[in-house]
This record gives structure tokens, sequence and C-alpha cells, in this order.
């Protein structure tokens, strides 16, 4: 039976961090104290839905929570430093903290160190999310014991909706760009400029001309989507941004 930790303090340990050429020792307080923080767990750094889905949604909607008076987001896994840094740099969350749990002392301290020795994993954290507030677990959201890796509870929306369920978020933009596009890198730059967030999918890396075509109707690039609705072309989303 998983513990829930509602109440209590998180477990005092150290984690082994790797910052450049230079080992770094961040403890428990440095993470949690004075801070109102949010740390999701998860099997293993690299996986499919930690990696498509868990991850890069707390990365998404981090604006928001900061703006609900989140102050830091924090990833950890049973995993060393370097294959942290290296799913960090993969993932490109640079609003996320990421916590190498590599011995599994936090995992363990939490309750939530769980076997996963028939997949080859050895000992790893179960999935859950937590609302820490001064290092006093506020609030856990823990995956139901079941076989497999269940993701029902623990993901962004379902936290964002316990502190505020009036919580804006952020637009879900999408743009198809290709390389050497001139018209791409003018999107590029007011979307950055707008301070909006998006994804960019590459034809030739990430997707077809065919591709495109069959989700804008077009082959020319860039064709930007806000929210599903297509918006179209540079001209066209600068008139947008206008409105």
């Amino acid at each position: 039976m998983l513990k829930n930790m509602e109440g209590q303090s998180v477990p005092s340990c150290t984690f082994p961090v790797r910052e450049g050429d230079n080992w770094k020792q961040i403890t428990t307080d440095d993470l949690f104290k004075g801070k109102k923080v949010i740390l999701f767990a998860l099997p293993g750094a690299f996986t499919p839905t930690c990696s498509s889905t868990h991850l890069p949604r707390y990365n998404e909607l981090a604006k928001s929570f900061f703006e609900n008076g989140v102050d830091a987001i924090y990833c950890l896994s049973v995993n060393d430093t370097f294959v942290m840094n290296e799913w960090k740099k993969d993932q490109e969350a640079e609003n996320i903290g990421f916590i190498p749990d590599g011995c599994g002392t936090f995992s363990e301290g939490m309750g939530m160190l769980v076997d996963k020795a028939n997949l080859g994993f050895g000992k790893r954290s179960w999935r859950y999310s937590m609302l820490v507030n001064d290092g006093v677990v506020e609030k856990m959201f823990i995956e139901p014991e079941v076989e497999g890796d269940p993701f029902e509870v623990s993901d962004a929306d379902t936290m964002l909706r316990h502190i505020n369920p009036n919580a804006k978020k952020p637009d879900a933009i999408t743009m198809f760009s290709k390389p050497g596009c001139g018209h791409c890198a003018r999107a590029k730059e007011a979307l950055k400029n707008a301070d909006l967030q998006f994804e960019e999918i590459i034809l030739g890396t990430d997707a077809t001309s065919r591709s495109l075509s069959a989700v804008a109707g077009a082959t020319t690039t860039p064709q930007i989507f806000v929210n599903g609705t297509k918006i179209g072309g540079a001209d066209e989303l600068e008139t947008y941004l206008a409105g």
C-alpha cells in the first residue's frame, strides 16, 4: 500500500548533482524551505509517457502555476544526474528543475519506491505529484496501484485545477516550419516577442509535406494553429497578434 504523506514533512536528504564539470550537493531544504513547490515523480527519464505527456505538460503550464503562487516545479526520477541532465536538454524543459534521486533515498522516504525488476528497471519511483508548502506536503495525487504504469491523476492539469479551478491556461500554439524559411523565422520571432509558448513541427524532421497538407490544406510554411484553429502564415499571425 503506497503511503499518502499529506500533512507530513518531506524526507530530509541530499542529492548529488552535476553542473558542468563540477559536483554540487542540493538538499531538500534548498528545494522546499520557505517555498510553495510542485514536485511530480515518474518511473524514468526518456520513457514514453514521461517524455511525451507528463513532463511536457508541466512545462507548458508553468506560467499558470507561477501566476497562482507556485515558486518552483520539480521533476524527480530514480535516475543519476547525468541521465537527468541529458533528458532536460532533450525535453527543452526550461521551466522545470530536475532532481536525480539516483539511490532512491527520497522516493523510499516518501513511501513511493517500488520494484520494477520485471521491466529491467530495478527500484523506481511510483508515479505521483504533490504540492509542498515550506517542506510540508499539502496535497498528493498518487496513481492507482494497478498493473502497468497508470497515468490518471498526477498530471499538470489536475494539479492546476486543485490550486485554482479558474486558472487561465496558455493557448496551445503549434507551428509547422521548415529549415531556411524566412517567413518561419519571422513567425517565431513574433511569437517570442509576444511571450507565447509554441510547439514547432519541422518538415523533414517531425513531419512531411504530405502531413502538412493533410492538416492545414496547404504546403507552404509556416502554418500556425492556435487551440486547434488554423491561423495561417506569418502575415496572418501578425494580424492575429495585433488584434
